[in-house]
């Protein structure tokens, strides 16, 4: 890891803080482009793993899901409306994200547009990646032992580069590991260095961010923390073009010109992706 230096999470707490930066990850504010994704690119890998983990549990297993970094905890709903699409019954799926304000957004804006049941079902706290058991316990008031090999999914999109540059990444991977039970999986799913234009990279010399505060891990870096937590890989790879703050009119193009590039410049696309198992 080249990060000569840890950075102090408030560097980033202040920005994911902030009431515009919250709009990018709700329902009605967020763009086309992640609405798009959620449904195309990252559906189609969710829905893998969901049938993969029911696959493997006892009918009538309630299945537990979290989402670590979890902004407006739009990645956590499309996990459980899968899960729903199964018929599997749900029993619990937490957000956890490391800024308050985002949860207060993310609880206001999840909570309604869930059916009754579903709803008395999810749950949003405050913990940070880089200790995320003991922080989800404090915050649920549930002692640790008993989150231990408890989640069928861990999800976390967009969040996980931020383990690298504290240099916290073991840690996290380790607690991922911890909450999941055995033959759960992690999902993981964030920017890849390899894509040239990233509108983040001129904000961060606006910014005049350190190079240890705007580090992008490479698709390894991603991936061999989950490996040393004593996981599985099931996938480690490059894809999606679509990003997230994207119009309707961006989209539609990318919606085109995504099946080529995936044949021909996959290793540049926009997010890296690693598929993680508890050996069961």
């Amino acid at each position: 890891m080249k990060v000569e230096r840890p950075v102090s999470v408030d560097v980033f707490l202040d920005e994911y803080s902030r009431d515009d930066v919250i709009a990018k990850y709700l329902n009605d504010t967020a763009g086309a482009g992640i609405a798009h994704a959620l449904h195309h690119v990252y559906g189609p890998v969710y829905d893998d793993v969901v049938h993969r983990v029911i696959a493997q549990r006892p009918r009538g297993h309630g299945f537990r899901v979290v989402e670590y970094g979890c902004g407006g905890g739009m990645n956590l709903v499309k996990m459980l409306d899968l899960f729903r699409r199964q018929n599997a019954a749900i029993a619990l799926g937490v957000g956890a994200d490391f800024s308050p304000r985002m949860i207060e957004a993310a609880r206001e804006d999840v909570l309604p547009r869930l059916p009754a049941p579903l709803r008395e079902r999810v749950q949003f706290a405050v913990a940070a990646n880089e200790s995320l058991a003991s922080d989800l316990a404090k915050d649920l008031g549930t002692p640790t032992e008993e989150l231990e090999k408890s989640f069928d999914v861990v999800v976390g999109v967009n969040t996980f580069r931020y383990c690298h540059r504290l240099r916290k990444d073991d840690d996290c991977a380790r607690d991922i590991y911890r909450l999941l039970a055995p033959g759960g999986f992690s999902v993981m799913i964030d920017m890849n260095r390899g894509f040239p234009l990233f509108k983040s990279r001129v904000a961060d010399v606006v910014r005049r961010r350190k190079p240890e505060e705007a580090y992008l891990p490479t698709l390894e870096e991603y991936t061999s923390p989950f490996r040393r937590a004593g996981m599985t890989i099931q996938a480690s790879r490059n894809f999606c073009w679509f990003p997230h703050s994207a119009g309707p009119g961006l989209v539609s193009v990318l919606r085109v010109a995504a099946p080529a590039l995936d044949m021909t410049l996959s290793r540049f696309a926009m997010r890296s992706l690693v598929i993680a198992q508890r050996p069961a």
